[in-house]
């Protein structure tokens, strides 16, 4: 399975911050804010992973990210000119995913939770129909919203509703098999000009194919496109990881929790951070695995 996190948009709410880079490279407390949706697709599985943002920001990206090569994994970059709606990903991204399935996270949503890393696996490793993550939320007007008979299935998804049939949103994370990008090129846009991944999602639910995971209480999903959303998920991230002592969204430790680095290149990149906190952690798990094996 493949992966895109897409990172484009002006990022107008957090205008002035946001004015000199893109709102995906702000800090969430201690890392940039796309070390997240990174990690996300990482704990799926998934190594080779497409960054989709506008032409001013792609190089900022690259910058930050690389090629991927010191994670074991594999970054690749493409531009989006104009915003035209979230599944408009999957046609930039027709070539990057080929034969193969594919996940797409929005470069702004922050997830976190006992058994996440469980739940990303399995839909990670499914190549026929979609999944995607319902939670329950406040203000289901701003979002699609999924309607569940009597069994919990899913049996309609509507785009901002104005009465909403439940108050679980769809998340903006979504795992596909290969026939998305057909789909998105039968997609038209809607009244606001975007090709909507509500309508996707929807033909998917058509052909009986679509699953939604229900992320229940102990879960948090932060979408951090406000300052206050924003300063809220930098609160929450400091607080887990205080309280913890476990860093949330360390691409290094995931990296290396994942098998796709070993010790001895962990160590080599600790060494890029050593006069900061972040650095000492990473030093830490190296210094754990090595008395392991002593």
């Amino acid at each position: 399975m493949k992966g895109i996190i897409l990172a484009g948009g002006a990022g107008t709410r957090l205008y002035p911050a946001s004015l000199p880079i893109s709102k995906i490279l702000l800090p969430v407390y201690d890392k940039p804010m796309v070390y997240y949706p990174v990690t996300t697709l990482m704990l799926a599985g998934i190594k080779d992973i497409l960054i989709i943002s506008n032409p001013n920001d792609l190089g900022n990206f690259q910058k930050v990210l690389g090629d991927g090569s010191n994670l074991g994994i594999k970054f690749s970059y493409a531009v989006q000119t104009e915003t035209r709606g979230i599944a408009d990903s999957f046609l930039i991204a027709e070539d990057f995913i080929g034969d193969s399935p594919v996940a797409l996270i929005l470069g702004d949503n922050i997830f976190h939770g006992f058994g996440f890393s469980s739940m990303l696996k399995t839909a990670g490793q499914k190549t026929h129909g979609a999944t995607v993550f319902g939670y329950q939320v406040n203000d289901p007007q701003r979002f699609g919203v999924v309607e569940f008979d009597e069994n919990n299935k899913a049996v309609s998804i509507e785009e901002k509703p104005v009465v909403p049939k439940s108050n679980y949103a769809v998340t903006g994370l979504y795992f596909y098999d290969n026939n998305v990008v057909n789909y998105a090129k039968s997609l038209k846009p809607s009244l606001r000009g975007e090709l909507e991944i509500t309508d996707l999602n929807n033909i998917y639910l058509m052909h009986k194919t679509l699953d939604v995971e229900i992320l229940g209480r102990g879960f948090a999903w932060l979408d951090t496109g406000t300052f206050e959303s924003l300063l809220q998920a930098s609160n929450f991230v400091q607080s887990m990881e205080i309280n913890t002592g476990m860093k949330i969204a360390c691409i290094e430790e995931v990296a290396y929790r994942m098998g796709y680095i070993d010790a001895i290149q962990l160590k080599a990149l600790s060494l890029k951070y050593k006069n900061n906190g972040y650095g000492e952690y990473i030093k830490k798990i190296v210094e754990q695995t090595e008395t392991i094996y002593v």
